[in-house]
């Protein structure tokens, strides 16, 4: 195959992810961890908001406004005032922003993802050239492009105004470095210093746009260290006597790197935005099932959003999901031992198995040992996805080309099958995967705005007030989120005084929201009746009756992650 096909084929392969990434981008309102990027992006502060008061919309939207003289100080100091992110993607986001957002507008929900968007589809040549990297084919290249292009969890995150798609490019930088040091160490060559340069660097900035990149430098340290063990084992000192120094170089580097961030990361534990990963059940099965359903969401992802798709097609699709899985594994299982048979290509798949192994293990320890369960977001396995996509590219490669001589005579579809067709099937069940995550009805989506702020547009007969229980800026970016749907529900008729919302902010001195309450209490007694009271994600009791509001039963329930009340208050006698 000439170098014109192999350029054809991964611009197919970009075009396809590209239109998967980029279609209706900004359908979907931002999530609460999307306004804080793009408030923090932009240099804004969340502080600006007023707690314990009813405010408007207009006030509520104001920190996502795009201010012309923020500089990049302004969102290095509000992250590290606020926020528990490292700096380097809200950096490139704020210069992004400021060429694609008017000053005093409302930022373009477009341009923030579509940073994302592009970063994500870089990631699939980036794909290719990891596969060729690590296996010397092109075949492995472009099936692993192929999959990154059409995986649902990798555009589930190209589609959000957050910093995952850099940090997946930067840790398919770091594998091929990881996998290059491998390399030479079994073929007795030096790594090159180059190699060990770019490694350091790479691994520098993914701890600066993520510090969970840490996680990743620990497992490739881990599955190293094992190599060069087995390497000694074997009596084979040639190889690390020549790179030994290098190593540590790299390890050095990489250490200094960390080490700086060092007191903001003691600053983040016991933080209030991180609390929410010590709320998951590690103490049965349920981090295994999660991981479990993020790990086939790489390849595949029925639809399955309760709250739109009907139960009885999300049965369904998620009984043919785990057929098809089994029919997978069935038909390749002999294709991923045949990989051990070839001596390079196992050194290579089984260094890049024992990665997933450590990633999937690191995670459970840390959900049952430590209680911090990194499995309840999908978004943090971007640790172990370019790995998982790479190995089975390799097994579909192999299935790929054993399919040249494919003449079965046995009449059993499983058996018979041609293992070409079978990649072309992953490939398209994938395809649908990714479907479902650009029509918003998979299991991965977060809160959704989109899904609560109708039923509240329809119901609500009088003016609405909003009220939410609040701890720090993930409430806040709960109601923007909300507040932009509205806005966009009302288009031209939208006044921001329709629709006001309450933050009864907890005060952490006396553990209570009883300040805020009170304020509630006293101001709903001020604003003109009739009024409709829409309790939303409320923690803390509350006696509307004195105040003769009353639930009106029909609006009970939840929406998009949300949970609501609506309480009809008439006019006092």
């Amino acid at each position: 195959m000439n170098k014109r096909i192999h350029l054809l084929l991964l611009l197919a392969w970009i075009i396809i992810g590209s239109c998967l990434r980029f279609i209706g981008l900004e359908k979907l309102p931002p999530w609460t961890d999307e306004c804080a990027t793009i408030v923090f992006s932009l240099g804004n502060t969340f502080r600006h908001v007023p707690l314990n008061q009813i405010i408007n919309a207009d006030v509520l939207l104001q920190p996502l406004q795009v201010i012309s003289n923020t500089e990049i100080s302004d969102v290095t100091e509000r992250l590290f005032s606020e926020s528990t992110h490292p700096p380097i993607y809200f950096i490139i986001n704020h210069l992004w922003m400021k060429i694609f957002s008017p000053p005093g507008e409302l930022a373009s929900i477009f341009a923030a993802r579509s940073l994302s968007a592009i970063l994500g589809i870089i990631s699939i040549p980036a794909m290719f050239g990891f596969g060729y990297i690590v296996f010397r084919s092109a075949l492995v290249g472009h099936i692993a492009a192929a999959l990154m292009a059409v995986s649902p969890y990798n555009i589930f995150l190209a589609r959000e105004a957050r910093h995952y798609t850099l940090v997946i490019l930067l840790l398919i930088a770091s594998l091929s470095c990881f996998m290059k040091a491998i390399e030479v160490t079994r073929n007795h060559r030096r790594l090159p210093i180059w190699v060990g340069l770019t490694w350091v660097i790479v691994n520098a900035l993914g701890i600066a746009t993520h510090f969970f990149f840490s996680l990743a430098l620990c497992v490739q340290g881990c599955v190293l260290l094992l190599y060069i063990a087995k390497q000694i084992k074997s009596n084979k000192w040639v190889s690390i006597r020549l790179n030994w120094l290098r190593m540590l170089g790299v390890a050095f580097g990489t250490f200094s790197a960390s080490i700086v961030w060092l007191p903001i990361l003691t600053k983040i534990r016991g933080n209030e935005l991180t609390t929410w990963v010590s709320d998951g059940s590690p103490h049965f099965i349920e981090p295994i099932w999660r991981l479990f359903l993020w790990m086939i969401s790489i390849f595949v992802l029925p639809p399955s959003a309760i709250s739109i798709v009907p139960i009885w097609i999300v049965v369904i699709s998620g009984v043919f999901t785990l057929l098809f899985l089994g029919w997978v594994i069935y038909n390749i299982r002999c294709t991923l031992q045949a990989q051990q048979l070839n001596s390079t290509s196992a050194v290579i798949s089984n260094s890049l198995k024992e990665y997933i192994i450590g990633a999937i293990f690191l995670f459970l320890s840390f959900s049952y040992f430590l209680g911090i369960d990194l499995t309840l977001a999908p978004r943090f396995q971007f640790i172990y996805t370019p790995t998982v996509i790479l190995v089975f590219a390799a097994a579909l490669a192999i299935c790929w080309q054993e399919g040249k001589n494919f003449h079965s005579q046995n009449h059993q579809f499983f058996s018979a099958i041609n293992k070409r067709v079978l990649v072309g099937i992953i490939a398209f069940m994938s395809l649908l995967g990714g479907v479902t995550v650009v029509g918003n009805i998979g299991y991965l989506q977060h809160h959704r705005p989109d899904i609560l702020a109708p039923t509240i547009y329809k119901a609500s007969q009088s003016p609405a007030i909003i009220a939410t229980s609040h701890k720090h800026h993930g409430q806040t970016g709960r109601m923007m989120g909300l507040a932009l749907e509205f806005k966009r529900l009302s288009g031209d008729k939208f006044s921001s005084n329709d629709w006001q919302f309450f933050l009864v902010h907890k005060d952490f001195q006396t553990d209570s929201y009883s300040e805020g309450m009170e304020i509630l209490n006293k101001q709903l007694t001020q604003v003109p009746r009739p009024l409709d009271l829409w309790l939303v994600n409320f923690r803390t009791k509350m006696d509307l009756e004195s105040q003769n509001c009353f639930l009106d039963p029909k609006y009970n329930s939840y929406a998009g992650e949300y949970k609501y009340k609506l309480y009809r208050c008439a006019a006092n006698n």
